[in-house]
């Protein structure tokens, strides 16, 4: 009787935590090609332009050309690069840093929750090994399992791949909110509505279990 709701009890949490990660490795994935995206587009700020240092490069021709005395045209040996005067916007290094910040965790979330998947399938076949001669044994084979799963604090563990990758969500939408404001006010606005909107609906979230502990909403 023992083995047969112990085992009930670890598929349940085992199928729990494989359907847990299925769900985040399919966020994970189309969330972090999103942010890969834009993060192509904003890594540029970070790196001088190449159509300003031809640009650059164009002038300082033009100018040599200007002052030329008479035919004798006189050209230095070398060119100071332009970009040795290129300075890289603050607004471009917190972008860049938030959003390689989001994208990193949001890879180390799907990665953790492949390791999930491994570890449930392994904890299950392992703890509900059969040994034919002895129903004693599988018992106390299971139950050294099932304290080693609770000493290795595994649950919370599984827990906070969750809360790491909402934290990869916020992560993106303060970059968001950064490169929108040095590029359109108007668009600026509208996404900061958004996210304001998104931001209030987390916090309800998270408050309304304190308030009512019958409220099926919860977040990590």
């Amino acid at each position: 009787m023992y083995l047969e709701v112990a085992a009930k009890k670890d598929e349940e949490i085992a199928e729990r935590w494989k359907a847990d990660a299925k769900g985040i490795i399919l966020f994970t994935g189309l969330f972090s090609a999103a942010l890969a995206a834009l993060v192509t587009i904003s890594v540029q700020d970070l790196r001088p332009n190449s159509t300003d240092i031809s640009a650059s490069y164009l002038a300082n021709i033009f100018q040599l050309l200007a002052d030329r005395d008479g035919s004798h045209i006189s050209i230095p040996s070398s060119l100071s690069p332009p970009s040795s005067d290129f300075s890289v916007p603050k607004h471009a290094v917190w972008v860049n840093s938030l959003w390689f910040s989001s994208l990193v965790i949001s890879i180390t979330c799907a990665l953790l929750a492949t390791f999930v998947q491994q570890w449930a399938h392994r904890y299950v076949k392992v703890a509900a090994s059969e040994d034919p001669y002895s129903l004693h044994k599988q018992a106390r084979i299971r139950a050294f399992f099932a304290e080693g799963l609770d000493k290795s604090q595994l649950p919370l563990v599984v827990g906070l791949v969750p809360t790491f990758l909402h934290l990869s969500v916020f992560l993106f939408f303060a970059g968001l909110c950064v490169f929108l404001f040095n590029l359109n006010p108007t668009v600026f606005k509208a996404v900061v509505s958004c996210v304001g909107i998104c931001v209030f609906t987390y916090l309800c979230i998270i408050i309304m279990p304190i308030l009512r502990y019958d409220t099926p909403y919860h977040s990590p």
